[in-house]
Order: C-alpha cells, then structure tokens, then sequence
C-alpha cells in the first residue's frame, strides 16, 4: 500500500472534475485526478473521428452480440459500433434495478465531457426560488446572483455559442456568435411569435460548440462535421480534452491517474476531515491510499453518491454525508421523449449548411408568467429541421442507377422536436448500496428505485400538444405528435443524490457544496442539485465547482480546512 500526499484530490475528470483540476491547479494546489477508466489522449486516441458511417462493418449499428453482452446500452441510442467501448461496460459494472433506470455511464478520462449532446443553459432566477415558493423538496440555499458571475466566468473560457434574446426564463449569456436557424426555422420561428403574441420563442440552441477560435488554447471553431460524439480533433467543442485539462497540466501542478477506482474517502473522526482517499488500481488490483486536505468529489451524481455512501460506515452506518437521512434521495432526470414530427412544404429549393451540431430551442412558457397548469415547473423543447439525405431509402426502387439517382437528392423537409420536462425531487426517487451484488472488483453497486411522478405524467399531456399546436400554428402539413418509450436516466441527467440545502438536517451540501459532516469534502457534480429545472444543466455544473473551488482555496489559506 503506497502513500502519497497532495493539497486536493479531484475524483472523477468528466466536466465538474475538468474544472475542479483546472481552477485548483491556477490557484497554485498540488492536484491528483483520479478517473477509473483508460486514458484518453486529446486528438490521438479519436479513433474514429474521420470515420463514416460505411467505414464501420456493421454500417455503426449494433450486431447481435453487442445486444446479447450490454442489454442497458441497447435501449437506447449509445450502443453503436462508433463510440463502442467508451460507453462503460455494464458486465464489469452491473446495478441492480428495483425499477427500471437506464444508466449511461462513460469511464475513461473526460467521462461524458466527450459524450454529451453539448446544449449549454443557465438555470434562470425561478429555479432557484421554485422550490421555497412552492414547498417542494427544501431551498436552494444560493441564489441565481450568487452563480451568475461564475456563469460568465465559465461560458468565456468553454466557448458557448447562443443569442442573447433578452429573456427572463432563459438568462443570457457570455456567448460567442449562434450557430443559425436554417430556413424554415425561422419561418416557423416568426410564425410562432407571432400566432402566440410573443409568449413562445424559438431561437439557436445554446451550445459549447465555438463558432469562433480560441488559437492561445489551440481550439478551432466548430467544422459543421456532427460527429462531436467521436471526439473532436479540432477542440471546437468544450471538453476536458480540449480545454480544462491542458490549462490544468499547463501549470504543471497536476497529476492524472487513471485506472484509479475510488473505493472510499479516508476520515480523521477526532478531526472532522477527510484526509485522504483509498484507490484500488483497476489493473493490478493494489491498493493506494493518496493523502490530501481537500477532497473534491466530481465521480458523476451517482458514483459520487456512491463513493460518500461507501466512506466513514464506522461513523455513520450509512456513509459519509449520510447524517440527514438525505444521501442518495431526490433523484432527477430530465423526463422526455415525447413531442412532434411534421412536414414542410414549399421549400425544396433550400438547403441547409453543413452538417450543424445544434438545432433550436424553444425556452419553457408553461406555469411562467400568467400561465397556471394543473401541475407545477415546466418544460422546453429542443429540435431541428432538415432535408431527408441518402439515408432514407426509396420503397419503390429497390436497386441500380434509379436508386442511386434518387438518393443523390435531398428528400423532403421535415421538422420535429422534443421537449425536456422539469422532475420533481422526490425523496421516495433513491438509489442505495446492494451489498448482495458487487463488481468486477469486489464492490457493492447501486441499486435504482426512481419513478417519474404523477406531476410528470399530467406535464407530458402538455409537452405533446404544445407541440402539434405550435407546428399547426406555423403551417406545417401531416403533423404528429409522439410520445416514445421513457424511463429515468434516458435523459442522462442524473442529479439530487447529494443536494445543497440551508441545514444539515435536510441536506448533504452547504451553500458552497462542501459535505456538512466534512467541510474539506465538495461534492460539484449533479449530486448536488436541490432541483433539476427544465434545462440541461452541465453549465450550471461548471460554474458551481468553479466557485466552489474558489472557495475552497480561499477558506484553506485562512487555515480554516
């Protein structure tokens, strides 16, 4: 068992942790990431960056033993030859599901900072207040005053590109230029202003997709290529490849491990701190124990619950952090699947440019403003148009130059959206340690016991008609409304397991996200949200651990951790 000491340990390098790393290691700390899965090296390891989808032997689809092997991945769209392998391996890391949870999970260095759909939103001043007004759950205890200048902080270093369209529901932003709404976007969009008043708006979707280069961080802007989920050579998408990371290792203060399962934080009961962690090495199985005054946690919400669940049981049975009865309740998701197809007629003499990695947004108006429901919180809905390409197939002609002349064509347009709905924190909503099932390396797993409630069901009744209403609206022809399969986690927006709160009888977190029971631990991820809001919330998890991080440094040098 070897022993090394640090200032901090950063657990986990997917987005929060990239940040935790780079703001740590500016800030002078002699920093160790742990991620438990391979390295992934900027440019080099993006195997199939250039690759088509004729490149792959099963044309990127999943054969039948990729079916047989990861039966969680295969409900969904992650299981696919392209991106196999980075998704984790479900056999080696089961969970146990005493209801339906559909878990993706990305193992490697950069976890889902490599994987995610890249949509950027601020959380506006409502959510934060929503559940104090409301008598859901227990309140924030921030303010949207209190993140809002970390917001800028982060937005100008990830590169968001959006519009600022001067909505209170939807804050703007430190934005560099939007990727556009193609034509019959702004069609719809202008019609829809104007058939709804002005209460509904469609505008760019915000993403960390740069249309700008950032040449002093060796990031190009965005190629119009959509193929961000394969890694991007060029950096023009946020990362902790391309951004946090080389800032941090740039300092030269920054230690990067991977293959480094955290099996439990190390706690000095006599002096109420963490001191370290205990890491079995993925590979060899030895075991490490790293030592360090600061202990940021940043494994995603539910490895991070995990971890803090795992820590400290002779102290508290059920984990560090666990002294509220809250670790590990009022899991979210964002509920979605469920919205609108149309067709656009009048437009075949258009296309569209490039190969865009946004489409539109369309920011809630649903319990906003005079609005009232017979439910509570809202949605918004995300979606695109587009021309059918060579993908689409041609019933009537079946080979030969026909075919090939056929698909050489746009095909008709076509526009459709999802919508993104808010979740409630319920506390009944758990994930909890099975002791009677372990991994690959002799540990306890999760078990998921998470159901949308009935204030989702009557808001998914809105989020389908809203949607058929607006395209009517806007004159679409042959418009339908769907409502695909959903269960929590489709969404991959974990959150709650951990929530901040104003008093640790209720809450695991402090106002500054730091563990009631051990204020030198900081939980950043998703675990530490109070509410999930109705937009994607991976900036709000940047900006929370980059003020936290400043925090925490600032309260270390004062001798007070």
């Amino acid at each position: 068992m070897a022993t090394n000491d640090y200032d901090a340990i950063v657990v986990g390098s997917g987005i929060s942790g990239g940040w935790a790393a780079k703001e740590l290691t500016e800030k002078g700390l002699k920093v160790l990431m742990l991620e438990r899965g391979q390295n992934i090296e900027h440019i080099k390891d993006y195997k199939n960056a250039h690759k088509e989808a004729w490149d792959y032997p099963h044309r990127d689809l999943p054969t039948q033993e990729m079916k047989d092997n990861y039966p969680v991945l295969k409900r969904d769209y992650p299981l696919n030859e392209s991106t196999f392998g980075m998704w984790a391996n479900e056999k080696d890391n089961p969970y146990v599901e005493k209801k339906r949870f559909d878990w993706y999970r990305g193992y490697h260095v950069g976890g889902r900072s490599l994987l995610w759909g890249r949509q950027s939103y601020r959380l506006n001043k409502a959510d934060f207040e929503a559940n104090s007004k409301e008598g859901i759950a227990v309140d924030w205890p921030i303010r949207y005053e209190d993140v809002a200048p970390w917001y800028d902080y982060v937005e100008k270093f990830a590169g968001i590109s959006g519009s600022r369209d001067g909505l209170d529901v939807l804050p703007d932003g430190q934005f560099q230029p939007p990727m556009p709404l193609n034509i019959v976007e702004k069609d719809v969009a202008a019609r829809v202003k104007k058939a709804f008043k002005g209460a509904r708006h469609i505008i760019p979707g915000r993403t960390s997709n740069m249309t700008e280069a950032k040449p002093d961080e060796g990031r190009v802007n965005c190629q119009y290529r959509a193929k961000c989920w394969l890694g991007c050579p060029f950096g023009a998408y946020f990362s902790t490849q391309s951004s946090t990371l080389p800032a941090a290792m740039k300092t030269g203060n920054l230690t990067l491990r991977p293959f480094s399962i955290v099996k439990e934080i190390l706690y000095d009961k006599d002096k109420k701190r963490a001191v370290g962690v205990e890491v079995i090495d993925a590979e060899t199985n030895e075991t490490y124990v790293f030592k360090s005054r600061l202990v940021f946690v940043n494994a995603s919400a539910f490895n991070s619950a995990w971890l803090l669940m795992n820590s400290a049981t002779d102290v508290w049975e059920g984990g560090l952090g666990s002294s509220s009865g809250e670790l590990g309740h009022n899991v979210m998701d964002h509920h979605f699947r469920v919205g609108a197809y149309a067709d656009a007629e009048g437009y075949d003499d258009k296309y569209h440019y490039g190969r865009r990695p946004t489409g539109f947004y369309v920011p809630r108006f649903r319990n906003w403003g005079t609005d009232k429901r017979d439910y509570v919180r809202g949605f918004g809905y995300q979606g695109s148009a587009s021309r059918q390409g060579w993908r689409r197939g041609v019933a009537e002609l079946g080979v030969g130059a026909d075919l090939k002349d056929a698909l050489s064509s746009p095909g008709p347009w076509q526009i459709g959206m999802t919508a993104f709905g808010e979740m409630l924190p319920y506390h009944e909503n758990r994930i909890y340690l099975d002791k009677n099932v372990t991994d690959k390396w002799g540990l306890p797993v999760l078990a998921m016991d998470v159901a949308i409630g009935e204030n989702e069901i009557k808001m998914r009744k809105d989020m389908q008609q809203d949607a058929v209403e607006m395209f009517e609206a806007a004159g679409m022809t042959n418009v339908r409304g769907f409502e695909s399969d959903y269960a929590p986690g489709m969404g991959i927006h974990e959150m709650g397991t951990a929530r901040m709160g104003r008093d640790p009888k209720s809450s695991v977190l402090n106002a500054h996200n730091q563990v009631w029971d051990a204020p030198n631990v900081f939980v950043t991820d998703g675990a530490c949200m109070t509410s999930g809001s109705c937009v994607n919330p991976s900036l709000t998890y940047m900006a929370l651990t980059a003020r936290a991080a400043d925090f925490a440094v600032s309260e270390l040098k004062k001798g007070n951790l």
